[in-house]
């Protein structure tokens, strides 16, 4: 009713009287919706009618602060504590001003004077503990957090924050220890039993973890949450029909989403369902086009079904996406290889390179895909660098005995090709199989005749 009048009251221009309680409760209403510019045509009529009243005067504060107008927000602050210096909405607002200017030690010993003229300590050791958090200052926060829990078991926010402390500082055990002692006192708590849940999943203990995301669905039917979490414990075990059934029940219960459909294929994939899992893949990207995650996984399973076009078209996708991904490269060259696309294959390797990728499976690929192409030159240096990593390497000697011999370098080419012997004679197949013509010469055989009865 109230509400009612004061708005016709602004259309219409008249000025009616309301009592401080209406105008209180007026403002708050108007600044719990957001209507911000109300609440303020709301504490002006007000003030202009209850011109002592100190609540209203907090109001005007309140709005002061929202809006930035921190040190008309101070000014006023300092009247009203000369009218009654033991309000603890006044230290309140004045640690809300210092957290704002940065200065959370300031906010936090406001609030402390705050707590000892308040009887509704909850909400004040609530903004207590997020000062703390500003300041890292985990022990503290989640010390003061679970003062808000103690009261108010189901103070959701509190539980969460205590929980972020405890994982900010690694405190699994702590934690696990503190929601064991939750839910014997608040046992039908689903959020508790799934953030328990959680934190034996991060410990490895799989078991308690799926025990305790059981409980969560068992409280709440339609807690996605819990499915999905007992989903991804599930696969864990190794279990991964369940985990399919599970994953499924988060699809009935909301709209499909690009992880699960992406989890779902993965765990088909595991079972060896492929048709299933291209299906699932297919929905992920379909609802996320930008999931190169998606784009990869069918790219492999089209590359193990051998169909190189289709691998080509989805690894093109996933890089379009995501083209820092070295893995992703790999892959690109490796189809290319197949399709005969060699100059791809090269653009490939050079991009792992170029993205650090230093793997012995790099170096070699791009060698031989260069000396495939007759850019021996360029075969020796991708060598040369690989040689900087990795000391003493069969593939790599082999080849550079090779290359050097192709380069008319003899002497190189039985240095390298004596120090390959040595590492391991059964791979000097290798030169037959790359480099053909050297592995007739004749001198080259000779050697490897005598190596071979040395060996014997």
């Amino acid at each position: 009713m109230s509400l009612s009048k004061f708005e016709s009251m602004l259309k219409t221009n008249a000025i009616y009287f309301f009592d401080l309680v209406e105008f209180e409760e007026i403002i708050v209403h108007y600044l719990d919706a957001g209507k911000h510019a109300l609440a303020k045509k709301a504490v002006k009529l007000g003030l202009q009618q209850h011109p002592a009243s100190v609540d209203l005067k907090l109001l005007q504060v309140e709005i002061y602060v929202f809006e930035d107008e921190l040190d008309k927000a101070s000014i006023l602050l300092k009247i009203i504590e000369r009218l009654e210096p033991n309000n603890d909405e006044v230290f309140i607002q004045k640690a809300t001003i210092s957290s704002k200017q940065g200065n959370h030690k300031d906010a936090i010993e406001l609030l402390k004077k705050a707590l000892t003229f308040t009887e509704d300590k909850v909400d004040v050791w609530s903004l207590l503990g997020m000062e703390y958090l500003y300041l890292d200052d985990f022990n503290n926060a989640s010390s003061t957090f679970i003062k808000c829990v103690e009261v108010d078991f189901e103070d959701y926010s509190a539980l969460y924050n205590i929980l972020y402390c405890f994982d900010m500082e690694n405190k699994h055990e702590e934690a696990i220890s503190y929601l064991n002692g939750y839910v014997e006192i608040n046992p039908y708590c689903e959020v508790a039993w799934h953030q328990l849940g959680r934190q034996y999943f991060i410990l490895e203990m799989f078991e308690k973890a799926l025990a305790s995301f059981e409980y969560a669905v068992l409280i709440d039917e339609s807690f996605i949450g819990g499915y999905l979490e007992k989903a991804k414990t599930l696969e864990q075990l190794g279990r991964y029909k369940e985990a399919i059934d599970n994953y499924l029940i988060t699809l009935e219960l909301d709209d499909a989403t690009a992880f699960v459909c992406l989890r779902v294929g993965e765990c088909h994939e595991k079972l060896l369902n492929l048709d299933e899992a291209i299906l699932f893949y297919k929905k992920a990207v379909h609802e996320d086009p930008l999931l190169d995650k998606g784009w990869v996984l069918l790219a492999n399973l089209s590359f193990l079904d051998e169909n190189y076009q289709k691998a080509a078209y989805y690894i093109s996708k996933a890089l379009k996406i995501e083209e820092d991904n070295f893995l992703y490269w790999r892959r690109y060259a490796e189809i290319n290889l197949r399709l005969n696309f060699y100059e791809e294959a090269v653009t490939g390797f050079e991009r792992c390179l170029a993205l650090n990728d230093d793997g012995l499976e790099v170096f070699i690929g791009l060698t031989d895909v260069l000396s495939f192409l007759g850019e021996f030159n360029d075969a020796m240096n991708t060598l040369i660098k690989a040689q900087k990593v990795y000391k003493d390497v069969a593939e790599i000697e082999y080849r550079l005995a090779g290359l050097f011999f192709i380069l008319n370098k003899e002497k190189f080419g039985f240095d390298h090709l004596i120090a390959a012997l040595k590492i391991d004679y059964e791979y000097s197949i290798v030169l037959k199989e790359l480099y053909p013509i050297v592995y007739d010469n004749k001198k080259l055989q000779q050697l490897l005749m005598n190596y071979k009865k040395a060996m014997e």
